[in-house]
């Protein structure tokens, strides 16, 4: 099976840039969850370090594949190499914000104290945040605009980096809108912060799950930011396991079906994406899925696996599968 063609095959030909910050971001995630048993400072009920070691990890993953897609490009690999400089560059200043407020015992989202800690994360983020959006679009456009495999891969990837994109403007949304009346809270030490917004919507301050610390009183828009970033991931394995599938089973052997498979994977997971947005929206958390969330999940499960018979059903009608197509 390929799952990207043409490419390279070796580590040493991936992003190196992008290699070296998801090296670098893991370290911040190990780091960070030693630090969580050596550091006893706690930030809303929860330890100083959890976040670094969250936004470590998830950024690194995303770098990495970043610099797997980055170093198969065919036409715009100079582009694209630029880009994922950019990326890495930003992707390290939005971590490296994190890291820098948690050392200092203080919160780096929401933080509108004047004072030098809380001024030098904003700026950071002021720098750093939004490249990271325009960039993932612009490599979307790269993407759309060549062969960068077969029909399967091709589908994923550009399901995968639209869903992305879409999470950056989740974020940004969640950054930009008030989200809370504002507010004081205590940081690491005890010393008043001024907050304005929340991660919470309904209730910003209220108890979080374990670890992600997602809302569980009040709606979360991290929930959704999460899905559609590891989205690529999900739907990249989606279409390997149907490459490896297609050895055994005839009709997946036709690179056309399979790209229509991981076409209904990408509509099951937009529609997943959509109804987490809009939960959290309306101030619903996500351990407590009211009806008409339960009625938007069965609808998006509905339409999804229809889709999904259609097309086996379509392609066992069609009879012995036919060329793959180009390469």
């Amino acid at each position: 099976m390929t799952l990207l063609a043409p490419g390279p095959s070796t580590l040493r030909d991936w992003h190196r840039p992008l290699l070296a910050n998801a090296t670098l971001l893991f370290g911040v995630a190990v780091v960070s969850a030693v630090a969580m048993f050596l550091d006893d400072r706690q930030l809303a009920g929860e330890s100083v370090w959890v976040k670094p070691m969250k936004f470590g990890f998830a950024m690194g993953v995303y770098g990495l594949t970043l610099a797997w897609l980055l170093g198969r490009l065919g036409r715009g690999r100079r582009l694209g190499w630029w880009l994922g400089t950019f990326f890495a560059v930003a992707g390290v200043l939005d971590v490296g914000a994190v890291v820098y407020a948690a050392a200092h015992g203080t919160y780096s989202h929401f933080n509108d104290n004047p004072e030098p800690v809380a001024e030098t994360v904003r700026t950071l983020f002021s720098i750093g945040v939004m490249p990271l959006l325009l960039i993932t679009l612009v490599i979307t456009v790269l993407v759309l605009v060549q062969r960068t495999g077969d029909r399967a891969t091709s589908t994923a990837l550009l399901g995968g980096l639209g869903l992305a994109v879409a999470s950056m403007v989740v974020a940004l949304w969640l950054s930009s809108s008030s989200g809370a009346t504002p507010r004081t809270v205590p940081d690491a030490y005890g010393n008043p912060v001024a907050m304005t917004g929340g991660h919470g919507i309904g209730d910003p301050d209220g108890t979080g799950m374990f670890l992600t610390n997602w809302s569980t009183t009040g709606g979360d828009l991290r929930v959704p930011h999460f899905v559609g970033m590891h989205a690529i991931q999900v739907l990249l394995l989606v279409s390997a396991i149907l490459g490896m599938l297609a050895a055994g089973r005839g009709r997946l052997r036709d690179e056309r079906v399979r790209a229509r498979l991981v076409g209904v994977a990408v509509l099951g997971y937009t529609g997943v994406f959509a109804v987490l947005t809009w939960q959290a929206k309306r101030g619903v958390p996500v351990t407590d899925v009211d009806l008409p969330t339960l009625v938007a999940f069965a609808a998006v499960a509905l339409c999804t696996v229809g889709t999904a018979v259609a097309v086996v059903v379509a392609a066992l009608r069609a009879g012995s599968p036919g060329p793959a197509g180009p390469p």
